[in-house]
Order: C-alpha cells, then structure tokens, then sequence
C-alpha cells in the first residue's frame, strides 16, 4: 500500500488521509466533564474509533502528504471511561499555527 501512496502522490501532488477536524474546539475538551455527545458536538463523528485498555477512543486524524511540500499531521486521541466521559486526550500536530493550542 505504500507503493500505491507514493504513486498517487507523484500522480497528484499530495494525499490525504483521515478527515479533517478543527483544531480549535481541541482547548474545550474537559477531561471528567465532557461526555461523548458533547465531543461529537465539537469535533463530529470521529474518523475512527477503538479500544485502549478496556476503554473506549476515539480518534480524529487528518495526515496531508505532499511531494512539493512538508508533511502535514494533525491528530487527537481522545478516551473515555465506563460511562463515557472524557477520561484524558492527546493532540500532535506538525502545524505551526496550532503550538498556541498546547498552552
């Protein structure tokens, strides 16, 4: 498959993969307050979801690959508890303009 994203990328110029998200709603996350349906509020449906340790995730990913350009992440990880409030979450980006948000 990575064959096929580099082909595509040479073809195209750029690929992405996940959906994208706003990295602004990420400061309104409230670890033991904020309940799934208010995520899905802030974020949508999530690109994908899983399991952690017994416990529920949801990830919101969006990866911007270019030959012309850097690569471009940005990804957050949310999990939850038995009753599906937010337990903890992680945000990573490569964009400069979303540093501010780690603050």
């Amino acid at each position: 498959i990575g064959w096929l994203v580099g082909l595509a990328a040479l073809g195209l110029g750029c690929v992405s993969v996940g959906q994208e998200f706003d990295p602004q709603r990420v400061p309104d996350l409230e670890i033991g307050v904020s309940q799934r349906e208010d995520v899905r509020r802030l974020l949508g449906d999530p690109w994908r979801t899983g399991i952690e340790d017994g416990l529920p995730t949801w990830t919101y990913a969006h990866y911007r690959y270019s030959v012309f350009s850097p690569v471009r992440t940005r990804d957050l990880i949310v999990r939850f508890d038995g009753e599906g409030v937010v337990r903890s979450y992680g945000f990573n980006s490569t964009y400069e303009q979303d540093r501010a948000l780690g603050r």
